[in-house]
């Protein structure tokens, strides 16, 4: 694991209409990229969004 990983635990994820899946950002705080999450829907993208944790503790 490298200083990226722990300081930047939090994905924001992207799946387009065919089923890629895509790494939008890493963020420090689930909070932080839920807000992206949000930006994104409110602006009314029709790709499915979602936020992931890496790392360690990666199922909390």
């Amino acid at each position: 694991m490298n200083d990226s990983t722990v300081a930047l635990p939090w994905l924001v994820i992207r799946q387009d209409d065919n089923g890629n899946r895509y790494r939008v950002g890493r963020y420090a705080t689930r909070a932080e990229a839920q807000k992206i999450v949000d930006g994104f829907e409110d602006r009314g993208h029709k790709q499915l969004y979602w936020v992931e944790r890496v790392g360690p503790n990666a199922a909390k």
